[in-house]
């Protein structure tokens, strides 16, 4: 752990403003979870499915598909301008101005009457606020907090996520008895209450320390740490940060042009992170897990389980207890490890369900093979547990520190954007899949998890417990990722680890900064006058 980690404290304000921020998450989850059981309501399938020859009513892929999947795509366009957002007008405003096109897309639905079109186009016009959130949120987080939570409090976002999975599907089954639109208007219309609540509390938060230092706000960005850290506003443990900051800033300035979108592929180490990010983004939706929120109660009422909703609740119960589980070991295990274990175990699940669901299920009469598919939900929930604990936290904490703060938000867009890109693939396509090849899908996911294991392995660095300016080092220095974890500032084999570098180097005049004693402390850095970042 890096000594400035080990004299920050865990502050109210820090937790408040994590907690606040990760509403976001928590809309997410609930917009995500609720659209699965509004499929097998009377009232939502005679308004927006197809008419059968017999009177009922059902959904053909394509239009499922669409439904779901446009959520998807306003995201991904959410997510590739919420960068560019949140550094014209902050990171607070930014989640706050996020959360409005919530209350949009969540007007349009409600007010639907038979258009199954202007339903999907309200999910995705609250894909958008989705998609900006997922990026502003969790950059919001890792610039603000301290080292030593911040992954605890990056994590609480995919808490939140899990808790919103959880309450869509709590209230579908308090709901789905209902003959009429109250069935799904209701699930619909508290997406309000969330987003007018991350809209107004986020106002009442710090800004991003680092936003209002590349903005010039010096003074600003040194209370907001010491109200955050829990020291004086003239500690060492302020000063050491303005100094990193102030560096990276300098090195940065050093190019003159706005920034350019080819410069996170062309900048030192840029193409290794922006490549690693978006492969990690898409990584966490392979894994598989979102197949079960989004068809799940459609999947196991093919079990002959008699209540699909109450099989789609224990699922959303298990997400939610475990990646409260997954907060502590967030806290307690390092990054890279308990990734490659969560893919490994899903790898495992995904086995099971695939050759249980297609050779031991009887797909005629599934009441036949009872044993069957309570194997298919047993093993979809260890699955669903092992994502909670693993991927879904930890793939936005390492995705928010694997930038520097010059590429941080276009970055972020960039690899989110391939979460949701992966995120509507699956959401639109798995019906056609699942249609011909049935529950062998589940080798897609088995095969993705095993290469996510070898990729986390090769080429993810062990970033535990230490600052974002640290982490910024490591990369640029070329450290082994599979020794990243032993690898020390002030370990004489450094030269081992890099190759040789010129004294004048930037990244070596930051280590110098981190190894230096912090003579001075207490004087401020001159603010860069312009944002070079812009």
């Amino acid at each position: 752990m890096s000594n400035i980690a080990e004299k920050e404290r865990v502050t109210l304000l820090a937790c408040s403003l994590g907690a606040i921020a990760s509403i976001g998450g928590f809309i997410f989850g609930y917009i995500s979870g609720q659209i699965s059981g509004f499929f097998l309501m009377d009232d939502y399938a005679s308004r927006f499915g197809e008419l059968q020859s017999d009177g009922s009513y059902t959904f053909s892929a394509a239009r499922q598909g669409t439904i779901v999947g446009l959520m998807s795509i306003g995201a991904l366009f959410g997510s590739l301008i919420a960068g560019k957002v949140a550094d014209v007008i902050g990171r607070r405003l930014c989640i706050s101005a996020s959360a409005f096109f919530t209350c949009a897309g969540t007007a349009i639905e409600i007010s639907s009457q038979s258009s199954w079109a202007q339903f999907a186009i309200g999910r995705m016009i609250s894909g958008l606020s989705i998609g900006a959130l997922s990026v502003a949120v969790p950059m919001y987080q890792s610039e603000s907090v301290p080292a030593v939570i911040r992954g605890v409090v990056v994590s609480s976002y995919q808490l939140l996520i899990t808790l919103g999975i959880w309450t869509a599907e709590m209230v579908n089954w308090g709901t789905e008895h209902y003959t009429n639109s109250t069935a799904w208007r209701i699930p619909n219309g508290l997406s309000f209450a969330w987003a007018l609540v991350l809209g107004g509390g986020i106002l009442f938060m710090p800004e991003s320390p680092r936003y209002a230092y590349k903005k010039g706000r010096v003074e600003e960005a040194r209370r907001n740490i010491a109200k955050l850290c829990g020291v004086s506003a003239e500690s060492t443990i302020v000063s050491r940060q303005i100094n990193d900051l102030q560096a990276k800033i300098d090195e940065e300035n050093k190019s003159t042009a706005a920034l350019s979108y080819k410069e996170i592929f062309t900048a030192p180490r840029m193409l290794y992170r922006t490549t690693l990010g978006v492969v990690l983004q898409a990584g966490q939706q392979l894994t598989g897990a979102n197949f079960f929120f989004y068809f799940g109660t459609t999947v196991f009422a093919a079990t002959g389980i008699q209540n699909s909703y109450t099989t789609q609740l224990i699922l959303g119960s298990v997400n939610a207890a475990c990646t409260v589980a997954g907060m502590w070991v967030v806290n307690r295990f390092g990054r890279r490890v308990v990734l490659m274990a969560g893919a490994s175990w899903m790898m495992m699940c995904f086995f099971v369900y695939a050759f249980v669901g297609h050779f031991a299920l009887d797909h005629e009469d599934p009441m036949r093979t009872p044993k069957a598919g309570t194997a298919l939900v047993a093993f979809s929930c260890l699955a669903i547990a092992a994502f909670a604990v693993s991927w879904a936290p930890l793939v936005w904490v390492v995705n928010a520190e694997l930038y520097p703060l010059r590429y941080r938000s276009v970055c972020l867009g960039l690899s989110t954007a391939s979460n949701w890109f992966w995120n509507f693939l699956i959401s639109f396509f798995t019906r056609f899949i699942t249609d011909e090849i049935d529950y062998l899908y589940g080798l897609v996911f088995a095969g993705c998890c095993a290469a996510l294991v070898l990729i986390v392995f090769f080429f993810v660095i062990e970033s535990k417990d230490r600052t974002l300016e640290e982490i910024d080092a490591m990369y640029v220095r070329k450290v082994n990722p599979i020794r990243s974890s032993k690898w020390s500032f002030d370990e004489k084999t450094l030269g081992d680890e890099t190759p040789s570098r010129k004294e004048s180097d930037p990244d070596t005049e930051l280590i110098q900064r981190e190894r230096a004693p912090a003579a001075g402390a207490g004087a401020s850095p001159a603010p860069a006058a312009a944002d070079a970042t812009a």
